[in-house]
């Protein structure tokens, strides 16, 4: 089993057409100047490691940061939070989130899993499941109707890439993608993403 960083998921996502987020990945404080004036505040930052799966359970994600004198606080208390590697900085958008997933089952292969994102995606059970090989733009739309979510051309598009992904690789035990956050604008991105292989 490999389980990928996060800098590591997204990069593998990049390469496989998938928009994400705009962030840097630090290591040291001395960094942390330089890299905030690559952005506009106010910023997220996150705690990232191997072994860090629930990043809010353990509170290592904070919003609306606003200056720099907050991003050092942060920084120092996020640091030092268990099984930490790194520190991400990522532009902090508004908009609606989305979970879209993919689980490996001894029954179905590959699983499409999509519902409402947030922190308490897994508690509210606002998901809904289809077995990615059979997936047709009716189960989308079915998919949609059930969870009351606006149908929307850019939500459908990274569900089908999703599952030619898979395809693509089949050796993916687990990804989430958790948000998957849709603007005003109607475009949307990924802002947070686990990636396991077998």
């Amino acid at each position: 089993m490999k389980i990928f960083t996060e800098k590591e998921a997204e990069n593998f996502l990049k390469k496989n057409g998938f928009e994400i987020f705009k962030g840097v990945y630090l290591h040291k404080e001395k960094e942390l100047k330089e890299v905030l004036q690559k952005f506009q505040f106010p910023v997220v930052m996150k705690v990232s490691g191997k072994k860090i799966i629930h990043k809010k359970r353990i509170n290592g994600v904070i919003v609306g940061v606003s200056n720099f004198k907050q991003a050092l606080r942060n920084f120092r208390r996020l640091i030092k939070i268990k099984n930490t590697e790194e520190i991400l900085i990522q532009e902090q958008v508004n908009g609606k989130e989305f979970f879209l997933g993919i689980k490996k089952t001894p029954e179905f292969e590959h699983v499409l899993v999509f519902g409402k994102g947030g922190t308490d995606v897994e508690e509210k059970k606002e998901v809904v499941f289809r077995v990615c090989s059979v997936l047709e733009k009716k189960d989308v739309q079915k998919m949609f109707k059930e969870l009351k979510i606006e149908k929307n051309l850019c939500l459908e598009k990274n569900i089908f890439k999703l599952c030619e992904l898979i395809k693509k690789f089949p050796e993916i035990s687990e990804l989430d993608i958790n948000p998957f956050m849709l603007q005003k604008n109607r475009v949307g991105k990924i802002a947070d993403v686990r990636v396991i292989f077998e």
